[in-house]
C-alpha cells in the first residue's frame, strides 16, 4: 500500500480522534499464479451469475446514522423521551406513515420500498461504516473493499468514464472509509467534488492553465521523488497502477463523454432548483447524469447525521434538505425511464438510540435502522421488517449489512460468493455470509 497525503485537512468526530498528514508505505508479496489457481479461476469465471436486474447503482449514504425514530419508523405511542417531537403523516401508500418533515418523500412511497429492520451489532462509526459499505465485518481501517470497488473490479470501465464515482468523495469521519482495500488503487472511486460549488468543475477533467517555471520545477521534483520511491518499493499495487492512473486521467481529460457527464451546468435552472441548491441536492442530480452516461456505481456521501445533542434543531434543517433531494432523484429517474434498470439504495451505518439523552440528542445504535430501496425490479409501496414498540430492536426480518451487499451484487449480476484475490494471490470471497433480501422482489 502507498498512501501519500499532502496538506490534507483533518476532521474530528464525536470520539475526538484525528490523523496527521502521513506517508505510509506497505508491501505485499508477488502474485502467485499456480496451475491450481488458474483452474480455480476458470471455475469461478464459469459459475452461473445471478440474473442482472440493474445497469447502475446509486447508493445514498447517510453517514453518521439517520435517526429512524424521527424519519421512517416513528413510535407515536411510545413515551415522550422515545418518540421525540415529530408526528407521523400518511403517505401516498395507504397504511404507510413517515415523518411530517418528509412530505415530498411521502408522495413517492409508491415508488420505493422501506425496510425498517436494518440491524447489526456495532456502534462505532468507522467500523460500522466499513461493514455497511463492504458487507464484511473487519477493522475500523477497512480490511475489505467497498461494494463500489468490487463492482469496478468485476465489471470494469465502460468507455471513457470511471465505473465507480463518489460524490463529493468517499464517506469520511476521522479518515476516508469504504475504500478499495487490497484491490488497490485502480478500483478506487473517482472523487467528483461538490457539484453545488459555483463554477463547478471536476478536478482532472479540466485542462490546467499555464504553469510558471517555478511551478513546473516543483512538480518535476515531486514526480522525481515519487519515481524514486516507486523503484524502492516493489510489489506495491498502488505504485504498479500509477501509470495506469495517469493514462486514465489523460484519456478522461480529453474525453467528451466524461466532460459532458460531469457538466451539471447543462441542466435547466428550474430542475436544479427542484433538487435543492445545496451539496446533497446537486449531488443527487449529478448522480442521475452519471447514470445516463453509463457510470455503474455512484455513491452520494451525505453525512452529518451524528446528532448526539440538539437533534431536533438539526433535523429541522436537515430532513427537508434530504426530502427535496431524494424525492427529486426518484422522480427524475422514473420520468426518464432510468429507474427500471437503476437500483437506488439509501442507508447509513446504523440508527439512533431509542431514548433522547441529556443533551437532547440520540446516540449510536446498531440494532435498528431504516433503509430505502427503489428501481431495478424492486417491488415498491411496501414495508419490510419491523422494530419493537420503542424502536430499539428489529423483531421482524432483520436485515444485515451482508444481506444489503448481497442484494446489490446480485442486482448487477455479480455472484456474491465469487472469490477475488489479494495481490499475493490469496483468495477471498466477496461476501462470506448474507442472502438476497427476497422480499424486495415479491
Amino acid at each position: 500500500m502507498l498512501d501519500i497525503r499532502l496538506n490534507q485537512s483533518i476532521s474530528k468526530l464525536c470520539n475526538g480522534q484525528s490523523r496527521r498528514d502521513c506517508l505510509r508505505v506497505g508491501t505485499l508479496g508477488p502474485l502467485g499464479l499456480t496451475m491450481a489457481h488458474l483452474l480455480q479461476q476458470q471455475s469461478l469465471n464459469a459459475e452461473e451469475a445471478p440474473q442482472r436486474r440493474a445497469k447502475s447503482v446509486i447508493l445514498v449514504y447517510l453517514g453518521g446514522g439517520l435517526s429512524h425514530h424521527d424519519s421512517f419508523d416513528l413510535k407515536p405511542e411510545a413515551p415522550a423521551e422515545i418518540r421525540g417531537k415529530y408526528k407521523p403523516v400518511s403517505t401516498c401508500v395507504p397504511g404507510i406513515q413517515i415523518c411530517e418533515l418528509l412530505p415530498k418523500i411521502s408522495g413517492i412511497m409508491d415508488r420505493v420500498a422501506l425496510i425498517r429492520s436494518g440491524s447489526h451489532t456495532n456502534d462505532h462509526h468507522e467500523t460500522a461504516t466499513n461493514w455497511a459499505l463492504s458487507g464484511r465485518f473487519g477493522s475500523a481501517f477497512g480490511d475489505f473493499p467497498s461494494i463500489g470497488a468490487v463492482v469496478a473490479n468485476q465489471l470494469g470501465f465502460a468507455g471513457q468514464i470511471p465505473p465507480y464515482v463518489a460524490i463529493p468523495h468517499n464517506p469520511s469521519f476521522t479518515w476516508e472509509l469504504g475504500k478499495s482495500a487490497f484491490l488497490g488503487g485502480r478500483y478506487e472511486s473517482f472523487k467528483a467534488g461538490d457539484p453545488n460549488q459555483a463554477g463547478y468543475r471536476v478536478r482532472d477533467l479540466v485542462r490546467t492553465t499555464a504553469l510558471t517555471d517555478k511551478s513546473i520545477e516543483r512538480r518535476r521534483t515531486l514526480l522525481q521523488a515519487v519515481d524514486s520511491l516507486a523503484r524502492q518499493v516493489e510489489g506495491s499495487d498502488q505504485i504498479a497502477t500509477y501509470d495506469e492512473f495517469q493514462k486514465r486521467a489523460s484519456e478522461m481529460i480529453l474525453s467528451p463523454q466524461a466532460r459532458t457527464a460531469f457538466d451539471i451546468e447543462q441542466e435547466p435552472a428550474d430542475l436544479r432548483d427542484s433538487y435543492g441548491r445545496n451539496m446533497f441536492g446537486q449531488s443527487c442530480l449529478l448522480a442521475r447524469r452519471l447514470v445516463e452516461s453509463g457510470v455503474t456505481f455512484t455513491t452520494i456521501n451525505y453525512g452529518g447525521w451524528d446528532h448526539h445533542g440538539k437533534i431536533f434543531e438539526s433535523l429541522d434543517k436537515k430532513l427537508p434538505e434530504f426530502d427535496m433531494g431524494f424525492s427529486s432523484l426518484i422522480r427524475d429517474l422514473d420520468q426518464r425511464g432510468l429507474l427500471n434498470d437503476t437500483l437506488v439504495a439509501c442507508f447509513g451505518e446504523f440508527g439512533r438510540s431509542p431514548g433522547v439523552n441529556k443533551d437532547a440528542g440520540r446516540d449510536h445504535w446498531g440494532p435498528a435502522a431504516s433503509m430505502l430501496f427503489a428501481g431495478a425490479g424492486i417491488q415498491p409501496g411496501q414495508v419490510i421488517g419491523a422494530t419493537d414498540d420503542h424502536g430499539g430492536y428489529a423483531i421482524k426480518r432483520p436485515v444485515r449489512p451482508a444481506d444489503v451487499a448481497f442484494t446489490i451484487y446480485s442486482s448487477l449480476g455479480i455472484p456474491p460468493r465469487r472469490q477475488i484475490h489479494t495481490p499475493d494471490g490469496r483468495p477471498v470471497e466477496i461476501l462470506d455470509q448474507g442472502e438476497l433480501i427476497q422480499e424486495l422482489y415479491s
